[in-house]
Formats: structure tokens, sequence, C-alpha cells
């Protein structure tokens, strides 16, 4: 080692010394809470040494209770733990978007249990058909609340104390900041201070003119506060869509009705296809009004890439509020229908072939139109026609039933059968099978209007022995075996499904989710930073300028930034040629010059 190497005893102290250094310069940066190391008195424990007797036993249960409960809200209250329960809620949520939730789809848990009765026993156990409701996902969705809500308060409170307070003083040292510039000046000190100070009122930093540690007065100056507000901000929010999402599955009623041209729609719990409420939901808060489906539109492209792709998808319709005034509107796809605080929006179409039923009396025992559910983007579409009230030839009870396929293009072929080709109706075809017996609607117990359940029912067959099975054009009639009956394919109706939602919470939820993205890309794009401007005169009667600049953050733009501040207060400090007299002197660093060679990092 060459005799003017630094030692490594010295090169240890003044890192540990410039460490020092930033570290009170640097205090107050940010509301982040520092980490705080276990204190315990004794190894292991927070109440520290026990002492004998019944009354030393309850103090170091008093104490030992009391530390583990500090410590676990530390932990409960730090941003890691804050960010793990909201990954473990975003991981909670996927079973919800996976599995038919009740409540939702109730149609979907029957037939997912009817399926799998073993695997439905497991989903029970852990409340997965009411995901959202479950005490697991309360468990995380409160501590998650808690959290932020723990974590948030102490900070605001922290950054409201340095908004009220001043930029901190420069520290003995600005020669251990990691941005650093300095030149000596004809100018007199309380001059460059007051260049300085006007300098960077003028660049919107907040500035205080105190003394140092040794008494020599400079400039303090600090930017970027709403960097900490932003985060704040975003935090905050967070918190906003936590409760605006608690409100949201608390006080919402949604449901969905399919309404066939012709018919209407009242606003009444009975009239819903299936509906679902918040806890807190009171249904004598329905709003009162109705509507009728005058006419629905849909057209499809017909060449191209886009071939069957929607072109048109509205619904026409008369809807009358609780005052009995009627008003004609359009609900399109992005135009819902909005009354009061219900939302009306189209969600769905199809057919509803209308037919008449005659029993083997020849009476009409059922007439209009049945909706047929699509299966596919060609609108092939399964339903079923249940006709409970029917007698046969000899004069007793037998229930008849027809399922099949409406295609409004009709096609087939030996792989898919009987389907739809294009989905708008140029050649609507219904294919029927037959059935009679026993519906199984006077057993009580609920059906769904679009499956029939076969068990106790006969298919019919024809004259050559193979099961029937038919197709009708509009205005074509068939006979059923052995005087069973007939069914007419009249026309057909086009039906369009209604979402009928009322939620609150939403604008609390859009103005959280606007103001946390406001905030984080102020927490990003925002740097806070601190700069200090010290003048004095020096042995030789000459002033000597210093400026240093720290930031939250190591980052290049720190000494730029310097950099361009001490340019612009070269005007008012002229720099003076270098003095090698002076390039050593024990309270003088050496001249460097700010507008030539930037800032020091």
């Amino acid at each position: 080692m060459t005799d003017d190497a630094t030692p490594p005893d010295e090169t240890r102290t003044d890192d540990a010394a410039r460490d020092a250094d930033e570290a009170v310069a640097g205090s107050g940066l940010t509301t982040a809470p520092a980490e705080e190391e276990a204190t315990a008195s004794a190894p292991g424990s927070f109440g520290g040494v026990r002492a004998p007797g019944v009354g030393g036993a309850l103090a170091w249960t008093a104490r030992e209770t009391l530390g583990w409960a500090r410590w676990f809200w530390r932990q409960l209250t730090s941003m890691r733990v804050a960010l793990v329960l909201l990954f473990l809620l975003a991981l909670a949520s996927v079973p919800g978007s996976l599995i038919p939730q009740e409540g939702t789809d109730e149609l979907g848990v029957r037939d997912f249990r009817e399926r799998n009765p073993r695997l439905s026993d497991f989903y029970d156990t852990f409340q997965l058909f009411h995901v959202y409701s479950s005490v697991w996902f309360s468990a995380v969705y409160l501590l998650l609340f808690v959290s932020l809500v723990g974590c948030i308060l102490p900070r605001s409170w922290q950054f409201v104390g340095q908004l009220r307070g001043r930029p901190a003083r420069a520290p003995r040292r600005l020669t251990r900041m990691p941005a650093y510039t300095t030149w000596r000046t004809d100018a007199p000190p309380e001059q460059v201070l007051d260049a300085a100070h006007g300098l960077l009122k003028r660049r919107r930093f907040r500035t205080d003119r105190p003394e140092d540690a040794a008494g020599r007065p400079h400039v303090a100056a600090e930017k970027g506060y709403l960097r900490e507000a932003g985060n704040l901000v975003f935090h905050l929010s967070l918190v906003v869509l936590l409760i605006a999402f608690a409100i949201g599955r608390l006080f919402y009623a949604e449901g969905g009705k399919l309404v066939v041209e012709g018919t209407s729609f009242a606003n009444n719990i009975t009239m819903y296809d299936d509906f679902e409420s918040g806890t807190l939901y009171d249904l004598d808060d329905l709003e009162r009004f109705g509507f009728t489906l005058n006419d629905f539109h849909a057209s499809f492209a017909r060449s191209g890439p886009d071939l069957g792709t929607p072109t048109e998808f509205t619904a026409d319709v008369t809807y009358r509020t609780d005052d009995g005034r009627e008003h004609d509107t359009t609900i399109d796809v992005n135009t819902p229908l909005r009354i009061g605080d219900t939302r009306v929006r189209l969600i769905g179409h199809g057919f509803a072939p209308d037919v008449t039923v005659r029993d083997g009396q020849g009476d009409v025992v059922y007439s209009g139109p049945v909706p047929f559910i699509p299966q596919d983007s060609a609108l092939t579409s399964t339903g079923v026609i249940k006709v409970p009230d029917a007698v046969g030839p000899d004069g007793e009870p037998d229930q008849l039933a027809f399922q099949g396929f409406f295609n409004p293009t009709y096609g087939v072929d030996e792989v898919r059968g009987p389907h739809s080709t294009f989905p708008e109706p140029d050649f609507p075809v219904l294919t029927l099978n037959a059935f009679h017996g026993d519906l199984g609607v006077d057993s009580g117990l609920p059906q769904n209007v679009y499956q029939l359940d076969t068990t106790h029912m006969e298919q019919f067959t024809g004259d050559d022995g193979d099961l029937l099975r038919f197709d009708m054009q509009p205005g074509d009639t068939v006979d059923l075996p052995d005087g069973m009956g007939s069914i007419t394919f009249e026309s057909f109706d086009q039906w369009a499904t209604f979402q009928m939602a009322s939620r609150s919470g939403n604008t609390w939820a859009l103005t959280g989710a606007l103001a946390a993205i406001a905030g984080l890309v102020g927490s990003l794009m925002l740097r806070r930073r601190r700069v200090w401007v010290r003048a004095w005169a020096g042995d030789d009667g000459r002033t000597v300028v210093e400026m240093a600049a720290l930031g939250r953050t190591e980052s290049a733009r720190v000494p730029a930034e310097l950099a361009a501040l001490a340019d612009a207060l070269v005007p008012d400090a002229p720099l003076l040629p270098d003095d090698p007299a002076h390039g050593d002197a024990a309270d003088v660093p050496s001249t460097e010059s700010a507008a030539a060679e930037g800032a020091r990092t």
C-alpha cells in the first residue's frame, strides 16, 4: 500500500459518518414507518423477568400480552402484510368466478351438485358455493381493511406534521451528501443567500433561513411533498374501494327476466326469473316501474371476416314509471335504461316458437310462444314444451311434452344433426321429439322450465317403429300417433333478456379508483428532495458557496437538478478562478465550477 492510500479504518469511519449525516439529513423525507427492533428484557419474552408471587405472575402476563399485541399490530399494519393480504384477497376471488355461486346461479349450483355429489360436499365444507360471504373471505377482507387503516392513519398524521413544519436544517458536513458542489465568489454571503432563497422559491421549493449547528445561516429548501400525498391518497383510495365493495355487496339487488315480444314486465320480486339481493337490502325499496317489449331488432354481418357478428342489437320498449306516465325508448347493449337507481340492461336474445297443442279430445291445451335457449353463435336453440293439462282419447289425463331444436336457418348433417347455419331466420325450422306420460309437475318439486325429466314419460314412435321426430315450418301441423292430439307451429317471436340492477357504492368505487390512479401516478412520477445552500466568508475574505441535495431515493435527476440550480445562482454569485493556496484548506472544500463541472455525486 502506498503512503498516500487511505487506511481501511479511516475509510470505514468516513463511510459511517457519511451514512449518519445522510440519515439525519433525510429524516422525514417519508412517512413510511421505520422497522422497530424487538426489545425484550429477557430472551424470547416481552415481559422481562418475572417477579415472585401471584402479583409478579400477573404483572408478567400483562406485560407479555401487551408486548405480543403490540408486535402483532406492527406486523398487521406494515405495508408488507398489506400487500400480502391484497394478493390473498385477489386469490380468494378466483373460486367465486370458477364455481357457480348460490344466489347468483342457483340452477348451476343444483346441476353441479347432481353431477358431482362428493366434490360438492368438499365445496360445502369450505363454503365455495358462496365465496364472497364465506368466513375465510370475510376474514381476509377485514384484515386487509384494518391493515390499511392502521397503516394510513399514523402516516397521514405524520404527513400533516411535516406540512406544518419547516424544511430540515443543513447537516454539519454538506460534502457528505450524495449531490454536492462548491465555488468561491466576491458576492457577500448575505447577498448569495438572498439570491438562493429567491431562486428556490421561484422553483416552488418550500424554503427557510435557519442556522446550522455551528451557528452559520443558510437556506434550507424542500420539494416534492405531493409524492407522499399521492402515496397516501393511493392507499386511502384502496380503503374507499373496500368500503364501496362492502356497501355494494350489502345494499344491492339484481335480477334477470326473459321477455318475449309483445309481453310486459313489472319490477316485482315475483316477476323475476332469477333474483338476488344484499343482506341489508330491503325489497320494499325496489323501484316501481314496468315495461313492454314492443319489438326487438337483431341483424348480423353476412360476409367478410365478421360473418355472423351482430351489427344491430336493440330493443324498443315502452316503460311506465311510478307516476303513471309512459315513455318510449330504445335499449341497446351499451345504453341501459335508467329509472331512478335501477339500470335495465339488454344482455341476450333468442327465438320463441309460437305453437298450439290440442289433446286427444281435440281441445286446445296450450297456445303461445315458448322461449328456446341459444346454444351457439348461429342461435341453434333448444327448448321444451310442457303440456300438463292434456287428456288422452280415452278421457284419462295423459300429459304431453315436446323437446327439440329451433333453427333460424336450418341445416342438417351426419355429425351435428339438425342445427342452424346463420343466426337470422332465413329458413326457420322447428325439430321436435314428442313424449307422453307424467311430467312430475304435481310432485311439488321445482323444475327447470328449459329441461325435461323423461323418467316417467314415454317417447312416441312412428309408423315405422322408430322414435318419432319431425320437422316443422311455420304453418305446419303434425298429428300425434294413436289420436293423442296434434301440434301446430304457428309462427315465431323474438325474446330478449334484461338485467335489472340497483347497486349502492358505485359512485364511491369510481371515485376511489380514479383517486387511486391519480395517487399512484403522483407517487411514481414526483420526487421528494431537499436542497441546502450555505455561504460564508473564508479566511481570505472571499465568500465560499456550498450547495448540496438529497433525495428520498437515489436518482440521477437529483444531481442534475442541483447543477441547474447552481448554474441559475452563478449570475448572483460569479465564480472566481481556482486558488491553489486554498485548495487544501481544512474548512473549505476544493473549488468546483458549478457551471462547467455540475454537481458531484
